[in-house]
Formats: C-alpha cells, structure tokens, sequence
C-alpha cells in the first residue's frame, strides 16, 4: 500500500492526553481517523481493516473495545430482521 506522510501539527497537551510513545501515537492517529471515516459510511469494515492491516475480525475486535457497534440497526431495522429470521425459521 503506498503511504503519504503528512506533517500536522498538534497541540503538545493534546498529544500527552494520548499518554502514549511516538510510534502508538501514530498508530492511534491513523485507528481514529480509519473509525471516523467509517463511521460516517464512508468506507467499509473491510476498508477499514485494510487500512490498519489487520483482518476484519481484528477491526470487528477494535471496534468493540472503543465501543463502537459494528452493527448499527435502528429498533425498526432491527424488528424487520428479527421478523426476517422468524419467517426463514417457518420455512425451514
């Protein structure tokens, strides 16, 4: 994958709020904005794990420990499933 390196400044207490050495803080960085652009649908979880290097589970995984829902239904989007599930059941 090729790489851009982009130079941004940042505020010294923002930076120690990260509370982490040179390399995690990048590392953090690049997690956050990677969410960010998926959150707002902009990629998909397999873009997003691509992006970091890891599998989609490992994204699945960080995702869950910033606890930030992978699948994100709303009640009406997720009765639609259930009622879904329930009939393939029936057919069964």
């Amino acid at each position: 994958m090729d790489t851009i390196v982009l130079e941004v400044p940042l505020p010294k207490e923002l930076v120690s709020m990260l509370g982490f050495a040179r390399a995690q803080t990048v590392q953090t960085i690049q997690e956050l904005l990677v969410i960010g652009l998926y959150r707002e649908g902009r990629i998909s979880s397999g873009e997003a794990a691509e992006l970091l290097r890891m599998t989609k589970r490992e994204f699945i995984r960080l995702l869950a420990r910033k606890d930030i829902p992978y699948f994100a239904y709303s009640s009406e989007e997720l009765a639609e499933e259930f009622k879904a599930v329930e009939a393939w059941g029936k057919e069964s």
